[in-house]
């Protein structure tokens, strides 16, 4: 189990952060990823695994003028 931006969600041995974010739909392209406060270059998304009781946070990033 993890807690994903706050909710608990379920968690599997060698999920990475792709197939998280696969699972849950975040379709945005420019999205920030921390796991136990540690940022996520988004080129290791697909290969950064998520440990069992990870916080995950997920931030959309939004930029305007």
């Amino acid at each position: 189990m993890i807690t994903l931006n706050g909710s608990p969600a379920e968690w599997y041995e060698g999920m990475t952060v792709q197939e998280l974010l696969d699972r849950e739909r975040f379709t945005f392209k420019m999205l920030s990823v921390w796991i136990n406060d540690n940022a996520v270059e988004k080129s290791a998304f697909a290969t950064k695994k998520i440990p069992d009781q990870a916080v995950v946070q997920v931030i959309h990033n939004i930029s305007g003028g």
